[in-house]
């Protein structure tokens, strides 16, 4: 089961027991909001949420979630859940280790202990290299090494520097500079600040390029740890769905029981969304379901009914090639009486 959260905003500063102004993923910082926990399965079905209050930490929210998942439908511990670094502390950890529950989590390698750090660094740097370092409380930590990923994250840096070169070329920084965002809003800056860009750390930050973490509790083998730990795309995915194919945020409810409704059919929606992606699948049509949905709007069934004995004759024209493709979702099974 993957696990992750959002935020929805909301087009006011209003706050109440539900929405309420707090770390925003969407860059709001002046709108009130909610936060939203989802589960999906392997592929991105979903299979439970919930709405916390937009105040609420993102750490917070998954214990909860996965408990209660899991008594609604009396599910056993034989599940693994997957989520990513930012969803975990050691309170976290200790509640999913205390419940018997597997789990895979991305890990943050550059906060770990000093010998574990040189361990990690003295590691070498092949394409594809995975090695493990075993826990006394049972967990693995598994570090792997891509050269794409050491490419990118040089890249990331090296554009990131040069923005800053540009920005503080000349050694001090304005208040016209600061980021605005969050509650640096409230500083009151009376004259320029020295700045200088510390080579050492940029030094120190090139050695962790193409370095990546996991922390796991099961005996799947590395290679498989990885490779489920990159189906959280699956939950982001579902978040780019949600907020923008079906329009569930910003929300102009302003009422709990109105925000839970939206949310809600919100969620019913992906999943007939990736019902629709399933059926696709296994018709092997070659169209998105964006494309699908647009091409069904302009097919057109026609009723008539009959002048000798007023029964209705119906008939769905499926005029065009793409009518044609999509003509199997329209085909309903022939059952027998």
């Amino acid at each position: 089961m993957f696990y992750d959260v959002t935020t929805h905003y909301f087009e006011t500063a209003q706050t109440d027991v539900l929405r309420e102004p707090g770390f925003s993923k969407d860059g709001k910082t002046a709108e009130s909001q909610v936060v939203l926990g989802l589960l999906v399965s392997e592929g991105g079905y979903p299979l439970s949420y919930s709405l916390f209050n937009g105040s609420q930490y993102e750490g917070f929210t998954m214990i909860p979630m996965i408990e209660d998942f899991k008594q609604r439908f009396t599910l056993g511990d034989d599940f693994v859940v997957v989520a990513d670094s930012g969803l975990m502390n050691k309170n976290n950890v200790t509640l999913l280790q205390e419940a018997g529950y597997k789990y895979i989590l991305g890990a943050r390698i550059k906060s770990e202990s000093a010998g574990i750090k040189q361990w990690i660094l003295s590691l070498g740097k092949k394409d594809g290299a995975c090695n493990e370092y075993k826990r006394e409380n049972g967990e693995r930590l598994i570090v792997s090494y891509s050269d794409k990923r050491a490419k990118k994250d040089a890249y990331n840096r090296d554009r990131g520097i040069a923005r800053l070169r540009k920005d503080y070329k000349s050694g001090r920084i304005t208040k016209q500079q600061v980021n605005k965002r969050g509650y640096n809003k409230f500083l009151e800056i009376s004259k320029d600040i020295e700045v200088v860009i510390n080579e050492d750390k940029i030094a120190e930050d090139c050695k962790w390029d193409g370095l990546k973490g996991y922390i796991t509790n099961t005996d799947l083998n590395p290679n498989l740890v990885i490779e489920q730990y990159h189906g959280l795309w699956t939950v982001e995915r579902a978040f780019r769905i949600s907020k923008g194919t079906l329009d569930m945020r910003p929300m102009f409810h302003f009422t709990e029981r109105r925000i839970e409704a939206h949310i809600c059919i919100c969620f019913v929606a992906y999943k007939v969304y990736k019902e629709l992606e399933r059926l696709i699948a296994v018709n092997k049509i070659g169209m998105s379901v964006d494309k699908v949905l647009d091409a069904a709007k302009t097919i057109t069934t026609i009723r008539v009914k009959m002048p000798e004995n007023g029964a209705f004759f119906t008939k769905t024209l499926f005029l065009t090639e793409k009518h044609q493709a999509i003509k199997p979702l329209f085909d309903q099974p022939s059952t027998k009486s």
